[in-house]
């Protein structure tokens, strides 16, 4: 709670995105059957304390949720992210599995690639959707963070994104808005993700990114990876979008530590 509580605060604390009777998803990752301490999903002491936080500046109710790749109940239960939240005991903030009957299609007149996709209604209709990602290696998309994430949100074919993958990561975010971007990089997975599977893949770093903008915390996200912001063609596909800045030297940074 502590480190989410201190990245939040020069942005203005839970208080600045989530307003009393809000509906808030929180999206993290929980792609995969992996145990916390393997990077290959989102923390689950980070979801507990935005959920905790989301609660406390008056949601009435918080969504947390994900489309697995591997059998959904196991991945909820393996990340450890389902038993977080429902540790709260607050009936207002639900793990729910999704409902196939609630992805809509939308039209997308601001993508490049993609023209109209299918989105999940919940994370549409959301007063906050805040953007929790696991910083990892992707053998196919470089990186996975936070514009990658909303892969989790959408319906249908996915393997139709993979086609021209970094374009149309960044065309699902012309229709997703992220009001806050946190990337648990609280241990990042360097190789063999998106899965990973071995602690020897694993670096421990006990950091987080907040920002209201997901190209900028993608483009900082990307140098814990030793590489440059421009290495992630997501990024600069987002960037070219005009969906966020890339540039890190006309982003501030703000270095934080938790109490």
């Amino acid at each position: 709670m502590a480190l989410v509580s201190s990245v939040l605060a020069p942005l203005g604390g839970m208080g600045a995105f989530v307003k009393p009777g809000n509906r808030v998803v929180v999206k993290p990752n929980i792609g995969w059957d992996r145990k916390p301490e393997l990077a290959a999903t989102t923390h689950p002491d980070v979801v507990k304390a935005l959920v905790q936080l989301a609660l406390g500046a008056g949601a009435a109710r918080v969504l947390v949720f994900d489309r697995p790749c591997n059998e959904e109940r196991r991945c909820y239960a393996s990340s450890g992210i389902q038993a977080a939240v429902q540790s709260l005991n607050d009936d207002r903030a639900m793990c729910v599995f999704m409902d196939e009957r609630k992805f809509v299609p939308v039209d997308m007149p601001n993508a490049k690639s993609l023209k109209q996709f299918t989105f999940y209604q919940d994370a549409l209709e959301a007063d906050c959707y805040i953007n929790a990602p696991v910083a990892k290696h992707h053998g196919q998309a470089g990186l996975t963070l936070s514009l990658k994430n909303t892969m989790g949100v959408v319906g249908g074919s996915r393997g139709n994104i993979h086609m021209s993958l970094s374009q149309r990561i960044a065309d699902l975010n012309t229709v997703i808005k992220s009001h806050l971007v946190v990337i648990d990089a609280t241990r990042i997975l360097l190789r063999n993700g998106p899965t990973g599977g071995s602690p020897k893949d694993v670096k421990v770093l006990d950091t987080l990114i907040a920002s209201t903008d997901p190209v900028a915390a993608d483009a900082y996200a990307t140098t814990l990876f030793g590489m440059k912001p421009e290495d992630l063609a997501s990024t600069k596909a987002a960037y070219d979008l005009g969906l966020g800045e890339m540039d890190l030297s006309k982003v501030q940074v703000i270095k934080n530590a938790a109490a």
